[in-house]
């Protein structure tokens, strides 16, 4: 990664210790007295030619001590990573000293003053150490870990990125809102992180899954335009992308359609991914998204897209195919030799792909010219193969590849992991690209037949597709199956960078939608009383939506693992490392809560 300057405002305030950064000389600055202060990065003493690097977060720069006249007990005895702090006249290196791979390589500090700030025993790993640490050992000792360049680059993206977007949102005519963090329980898709109440014995705050109500409040209060860089918790298993407590860009607008909300965000887009004002991002529906890459947030930058082949294999003597025909789902998708010439032993290793996500495996059959073999190719009929090609648009010879379940659900993500796969192992993913999808008419509810009732897709204050409002009313059963919603992600390399929708705005609706999914009227009172009151005096028509701030710098800072840019993350176990958190509570802070802890067998 290269390296980012990260101090590109230069204050002119007086007071710091040091006159000038450890990456800021160079040939200008010769005959300069200057001030450095940072990190032993490395001490070399070459046959009584003493050198050490010093760093900081900006870079390097060599001190030489061939005009010192201090105590060399003190260089000797100095520790990597000990904090230190040297005065010294600026000089050009010897032409044969100069490093080209530094940015003070041209320069060093010929050093009169050497004082040891601050000094280090021995640490458990080296920040620039040639050697990397484990994930588990640099998470313990976070702070010596952001030492490093890879991770102060990652801060840095993520800072510039919180000022454009504030920047963005200002241009706009938007008001900054701060809305609390002890709120009351609100279902949001996930468990909420909950805290006792002390002056309040047996009841509890929830920190909140994201500021849904309140922003709607706050249109219904006349703010207009309003947005808040906020802290949301959702108690959810983790993974790469995904953490406990993370930041959203929350934006909410009144009298907004989704062309305003998406315009709106494509602007935001194209700043913080520097893109051409002309750049503009399409739109896919979200049954075609599901059909065609079985997933709704589809990476955008390969290929292999899927096909549905579930009735052509009717008659084909494969008992596999044919026994899904009548409930289940058939999907394939086609890999040129061009691309890759497959290996049965790479084939076969196919199986581990899928096999987490419920797959039993992947059919397959090559072609050549005409000819088919290996696999399940015997099964391949001339009129089979002709509808393959059409589907696939396969015009080469190739690897066929099948997946098939009685369960659509386990079809989709087994394909898509499928396809995913091929795009990142044969090389079809290239370092820098973006490619941006909006997907929209997301289902509004789905129905769990064990459950006997629906849970709402995205969150209970979405709006039904307006058109089919009628239909949301009357409460029919198939007819609400069978409803999309006003609802909208934004997609960016396979990650949701975002989501939203048209809100509810008419109590009767909104009543409606608790009545729909299954909550009584008291349920509904203790809940969402106080939001059902506030639609009855007057709410406007509006929408929002919000940026996973913490994915979109991940994909800014093209890093695949979301810790990377988040100062002090947690492990997918949700636990902190370097504070050992969670921990057990004091007695005493349980006897004052009135909280009782009981242990989960």
């Amino acid at each position: 990664m290269k390296m980012i300057n990260h101090n590109t405002n230069k204050s002119d305030l007086a007071g710091l210790m040091k006159t000038h950064d450890c990456a800021q000389l160079r040939s200008s600055d010769i005959g300069s007295e200057v001030i450095l202060c940072g990190w032993n990065n490395k001490y070399r003493d070459l046959g009584g030619l003493h050198f050490i690097d010093i760093r900081d977060k900006h870079g390097l720069t060599q001190l030489a001590f061939d005009e010192f006249t201090g105590d060399f007990a003190t260089l000797k005895g100095l520790s990597l990573e000990s904090v230190i702090m040297a005065k010294g006249v600026v000089r050009a290196r010897p032409a044969s000293a100069i490093n080209k791979k530094m940015q003070t390589g041209e320069v060093e500090i010929s050093v009169s003053e050497l004082t040891e700030l601050s000094h280090a025993e021995e640490v458990p790993f080296l920040p620039h150490g040639k050697v990397s640490a484990t994930e588990d050992l640099k998470l313990k000792y976070r702070y010596l870990d952001l030492r490093g360049e890879k991770l102060q680059n990652m801060l840095s993206v993520r800072s510039n990125a919180m000022q454009i977007s504030r920047q963005a949102l200002y241009a706009e005519g938007f008001t900054e809102v701060e809305t609390p963090i002890l709120y009351k329980t609100t279902p949001e898709g996930a468990r909420d992180y909950i805290v006792p109440s002390r002056v309040h014995p047996g009841k509890v705050y929830a920190l909140p899954q994201s500021p849904q109500t309140l922003k709607q409040l706050l249109m219904i209060g006349n703010t207009d335009k309003y947005f808040q860089i906020c802290k949301c918790f959702r108690d959810e298993d983790l993974r790469s992308d995904r953490q406990p407590e993370f930041t959203q860009i929350d934006i909410e607008i009144s009298f907004a359609t989704q062309e305003y909300v998406k315009n709106l965000a494509t602007k935001m887009v194209r700043k913080l991914f520097k893109l051409d004002d002309s750049f503009e991002i399409s739109t896919m529906a979200h049954s075609e998204a599901m059909k065609r890459f079985g997933t709704d947030k589809p990476d955008m930058r390969f290929g292999f897209e899927h096909g549905i082949v579930t009735n052509l294999f009717k008659g084909s003597g494969f008992s596999v195919f044919e026994s899904i025909i009548e409930t289940g789902l058939n999907k394939v998708m086609f890999v040129p030799s061009s691309i890759k010439e497959f290996s049965r032993k790479e084939v076969d290793a196919l199986v581990e792909v899928v096999k987490p996500l419920g797959g039993k495996g992947v059919a397959w059959f090559k072609l050549k010219g005409e000819d088919v073999s290996g696999g399940i190719s015997k099964f391949i009929k001339p009129e089979t193969l002709k509808e393959l090609k059409t589907i696939t648009g396969a015009n080469e010879n190739g690897t066929f590849f099948f997946c098939a379940d009685a369960k659509a659900s386990v079809v989709h993500t087994s394909a898509d992991a499928l396809r995913r796969h091929f795009g990142h192992s044969l090389g079809q993913v290239k370092p820098g690209d973006y490619k941006f999808l909006w997907v929209n008419d997301f289902p509004l509810l789905e129905y769990d037949d064990e459950d006997g009732r629906f849970y709402a897709c995205h969150h209970p204050f979405t709006m039904p597709k307006i058109d089919r409002l009628e239909d949301f009313m009357s409460g029919d059963v198939e007819k609400l199956k069978n409803l999309t919603a006003e609802a909208y992600d934004i997609v960016c390399n396979g990650y949701e960078m975002g989501g939203g929708s048209l809100r509810i705005y008419q109590s009767n609706v909104q009543e409606q939608m608790f009545k729909v999914l299954g909550m009584g009227e008291e349920e509904v009172q203790l809940k969402f009383g106080f939001f059902i009151e506030a639609l009855k005096y007057g709410t406007p028509p509006h929408a929002g939506i919000a940026f996973g701030f913490d994915r979109t710098v991940m994909l800014m800072a093209q890093t695949d693992n979301i810790r990377d840019v988040i100062a002090f993350p947690k492990t997918n176990a949700a636990t902190d490392l370097m504070c050992s958190a969670p921990s057990l509570p004091d007695t005493a802070q349980l006897d004052e809560l009135g909280v009782k802890l009981i242990s989960k067998k």
